[in-house]
């Protein structure tokens, strides 16, 4: 045993942006479920270690780190046999840093303006300013592929494995139109083929959109 332990819900997209990571490492690593549909991530001794009650949280070895961009980056430099998923060159790490904060600043957020009042106040009307900001994710991702097969050129990093997870379940509001974004289309298609995805991304993203679909009732595009 590894000693790695990934405290996660398998709808949650940073959740399943560190199981894809993982997996790509071929990690061996215990998976343990927290309920954040329930609250048990408030529980006090989740608490004591991630003080922001956040999933992914990750456990390896006596070292506690959250946040999917960290925990894929630590996983990164200090299991991989080489820096392929997160390269040590420094303008190529620039550009992946960039992407992942893209993710998190962008991408996540325009999803989390949306999901969080739904699960914490049952809001269940999507209003324009709102579903803008997907579209806004789809088109800059749109744009970040135009150099490559991936979003930092033509190697698959941990920004892709980050923002897939991110992206796909943004069909739970805005299905995203492949003749208008042919190319996050067709990147989305080769993250799909990889041996792992299923397992580790596309059960949870199904599983996330038919909650989302189910819950928000009025989405205003």
């Amino acid at each position: 045993m590894s000693g790695i332990i990934l405290y996660g819900h398998d709808i949650s997209p940073p959740v399943r942006a560190c199981l894809l990571t993982l997996k790509a490492l071929k990690l061996q690593f215990e998976y343990k479920h927290v309920d954040i549909l329930v609250g048990e991530q408030l529980a006090d001794d989740f608490i004591k270690h991630n003080p922001q009650h956040t999933v992914p949280t990750l456990h390896d070895n006596g070292v506690w780190l959250w946040d999917s961009h960290a925990i894929c980056g630590y996983l990164v430099d200090k299991y991989a046999k080489d820096d392929s998923l997160y390269p040590r060159d420094l303008v190529l790490r620039a550009r992946v840093h960039q992407r992942l904060y893209f993710d998190a600043s962008i991408l996540f957020m325009s999803l989390r303006c949306i999901t969080r009042p739904m699960f914490k106040s049952n809001v269940s009307i999507v209003p324009r300013e709102k579903t803008q900001g997907v579209i806004e994710g789809y088109t800059l991702l749109e744009k970040f592929l135009t150099s490559g097969a991936y979003l930092v050129g033509d190697c698959l990093t941990i920004a892709d494995l980050c923002c897939v997870a991110t992206a796909t379940s943004l069909g739970g509001v805005i299905e995203l139109d492949a003749t208008k974004y042919p190319k996050v289309s067709a990147w989305m298609e080769r993250l799909k083929k990889l041996p792992y995805y299923e397992e580790a991304n596309g059960w949870g993203c199904k599983r996330y959109m038919d909650i989302l679909k189910t819950r928000l009732t009025a989405i205003v595009s």
